[in-house]
């Protein structure tokens, strides 16, 4: 893995031309995230580095592991896309590879393709795929399929970031289209999407330090994103996909966030080592806070499965 750090940059509170024509974070935004250190991200996350909310079977039993929740999240997401039963399938934000490579190991699927902005990330994907795995380095605005579309297509954690800050309702809800759009261009009649993302919570009243923290967040952490009302959506998905099924898990992500902040504590010094202290900090307040938003409700955690309808 690479050991390479990345300080993070004053804050940015409007984003460039580049992220307002493309709708949606840049290249460079992303990278500010998940290019930090991927020895640092493996401090605390899971061994499969998925980086995105698990799905507890009991909230309730202590005992279950981050690992096992995690795997039950990806089983879901195939289960619902039925990615378990395709031959090509398509990972939208693929991350550090976790889905392809259960899609391909476990599911035996012959061509999983991954699309990613983080060059460490494809990196590390590169060198852990499987035959039959792909990660391109490219914004699905201009993914073009090779071998005409797929089978299934799963998106986890990444709709976030595809509607740049300051953008009105009406111009998100286009730029979820225009997804939505070339989504369903690339799958059968009757195939499947499963997404997973947040959503803006329907409790608004938040104290100052919730405003701050939530503030920090999309500052420090995660610049020239913007999390989607549930609506908005929905919305977007219209006239392309029937919505087949729709939970929202915000305790389940409570708890994951709990977790991964527990794991970087305990990991404290090492982290300090590899990014430095101030990003140490940066990520323990933005782990805690983010649990907190999730537990009063200022956000949720929606994973929704789509059917192509014509």
């Amino acid at each position: 893995m690479s050991t390479a750090t990345t300080a993070h940059p004053a804050p940015r509170p409007a984003p460039g031309p580049a992220a307002v024509a493309n709708q949606g974070a840049t290249a460079e935004a992303i990278q500010h995230h998940y290019d930090v250190s991927d020895d640092f991200y493996a401090l605390w996350l899971d061994s499969s580095l998925t980086y995105t909310c698990a799905l507890y079977q009991d909230l309730a039993d202590p005992d279950e592991t981050l690992e096992q929740a995690q795997r039950r999240k990806l089983h879901h997401l195939i289960e619902e896309s039925r990615a378990d039963s395709a031959r090509r399938v398509l990972d939208i934000g693929c991350g550090w590879g976790s889905l392809l490579r259960r899609l391909a190991e476990v599911h035996e699927v012959p061509r999983a393709v991954g699309l990613t902005l983080s060059a460490t990330q494809a990196a590390l994907v590169r060198e852990q795929a499987p035959p039959g795995v792909e990660v391109r380095l490219e914004p699905w605005q201009e993914h073009r399929p090779e071998d005409g579309g797929y089978d299934a297509i799963i998106s986890i954690g990444a709709f976030e970031h595809f509607a740049a800050p300051g953008l009105s309702r009406t111009e998100r809800v286009a730029a979820y289209r225009e997804f939505f759009e070339r989504c369903a261009g690339w799958l059968p009649r009757g195939g499947r999407l499963a997404l997973q993302t947040n959503v803006k919570g329907n409790n608004v009243v938040m104290d100052r330090t919730a405003v701050r923290d939530q503030l920090f967040i999309m500052e420090m952490i995660f610049p020239e994103s913007e999390i989607p009302a549930l609506s908005e959506v929905i919305h977007g998905s219209e006239r392309q996909f029937d919505v087949v099924s729709l939970r929202n898990d915000a305790p389940h992500y409570s708890r994951t966030l709990r977790e991964w902040h527990r794991r970087l504590v305990t990991r404290r010094t090492e982290a300090v080592a590899l990014v430095g202290e101030e990003t140490t900090a940066h990520y323990e307040r933005y782990l805690s806070s983010a649990a907190d938003h999730f537990d009063r409700r200022h956000l949720g955690l929606a994973r929704i499965t789509f059917e192509k309808v014509r």
